[in-house]
């Protein structure tokens, strides 16, 4: 992850290596259908690192075996949402699970808009949060996670969302 405002985003695989190309992609993605993995495409103008859970494009492939039909599905998302962050993710179901045993970004948006951190001693204690908490939190929205209600950290307890000083709107 970054936590520098402005500077590309560093989730998931291959992230500190230049974007990949539809090539590189398909063979990725070959990897994964050769590994039995079914792959899903998210996708989320919100990628702070709170937000686990992306918006799919479509149900996960489990049975398209075809990695041209895979980047069609991609190409598509690009296309419906071309200033977003879109990431591929194979998912292992092999053990009754779905757990994830890959996850890469295909597309960025033109301008990344990054994140900050602010850590400051509150109560004797070190609090950290970042630029967007502060921003949602000054916005009167929660900022412990659930800023835009995708599911994002949970429902955690009610009364100590109200006493931390990052959901009064003022900083850690």
């Amino acid at each position: 992850m970054t936590t520098k405002t402005g500077t590309r985003l560093t989730q998931g695989q291959f992230s500190y290596l230049p974007d990949l190309t539809d090539q590189q992609i398909t063979a990725q993605v070959e990897y994964a259908l050769k590994n039995s993995w079914a792959v899903g495409i998210e996708y989320t103008d919100d990628p702070h690192p709170r937000n686990t859970y992306w918006e799919m494009f479509g149900n996960p492939m489990f049975d398209l075996k075809d990695p041209a039909g895979i980047l069609m599905e991609i190409n598509n998302c690009r296309k419906t949402f071309p200033s977003y962050y879109i990431r591929v993710t194979a998912f292992d179901a092999t053990r009754g699970v779905e757990s994830p045993k890959m996850s890469y970004i295909v597309n960025r948006p033109a301008k990344e808009p990054g994140f900050g951190l602010a850590r400051q001693e509150v109560h004797g204690q070190i609090g950290l949060a970042s630029d967007l908490d502060l921003g949602l939190a000054q916005r009167g929205q929660d900022a412990g996670g659930g800023g835009r209600g995708r599911g994002r950290g949970g429902q955690g307890g009610q009364q100590d969302k109200d006493k931390h000083p990052s959901r009064m709107g003022k900083p850690c």
